[in-house]
């Protein structure tokens, strides 16, 4: 039996998958009818064919990914197996809604304002280096360095709880309720 939280993540994701199929549909008919009516004279153009269609095998290949992810499983009853992957995690799932968000993006960019705009998909490889740099490649090669910082040497040196830190500021601030609990321990 499917507990609470599995059932909110299932119905979670079988909004996100039907909100996919709109985007999906909508993108793509709207840049084609803008195309149609708009700019019919470089339709056929072979760059627009070539970039389009690289576009739109990106944002299916994307769509079915997020689909496969997320769609629930149910058995012949319609009982919840499996919700299938969170699609609201942050992560892989986050990462391929922002580039299927930049495919949908081109392609009706490039049908309202111009061809240029396919250029937005070098923002794509730009965040993967920017990623690898400060998650990977400059703590490996540069570290940090072995004098302690200001913010170290200000930082307690002891792991303190959330709960711990109100209480203590509370307690500095000579609230009643912080002495109260002390006396009571005592």
């Amino acid at each position: 039996m499917a507990n609470a939280s599995s059932k909110r993540i299932a119905s979670q994701n079988e909004a996100a998958t039907r909100n996919l199929l709109y985007g999906q549909a909508i993108s793509n008919l709207l840049a084609l009818v803008v195309r149609l009516l708009f700019k019919r004279s470089n339709l056929l153009s072979a760059k627009i064919i070539f970039f389009y269609g690289l576009s739109l095998a990106i944002s299916q290949f994307l769509y079915q990914r997020l689909v496969r992810m997320g769609t629930p499983k149910r058995d012949s009853t319609g009982a919840l197996i499996s919700p299938g992957d969170d699609l609201n995690q942050p992560g892989v799932a986050e990462w391929l809604f922002d580039i299927l968000y930049i495919a949908w993006a081109c392609q009706l960019g490039s049908a309202l304002l111009g061809e240029w705009v396919w250029w937005l998909y070098i923002s794509i490889p730009t965040f993967v280096l920017y990623k690898l740099w400060t998650s990977i490649i400059s703590p490996m090669f540069l570290g940090r360095s072995s004098a302690p910082s200001a913010d170290d040497a200000t930082a307690p040196q002891e792991n303190v709880s959330k709960r711990q830190e109100k209480l203590r500021k509370r307690n500095e601030r000579g609230d009643p309720r912080v002495k109260a609990q002390a006396s009571r321990r005592e």
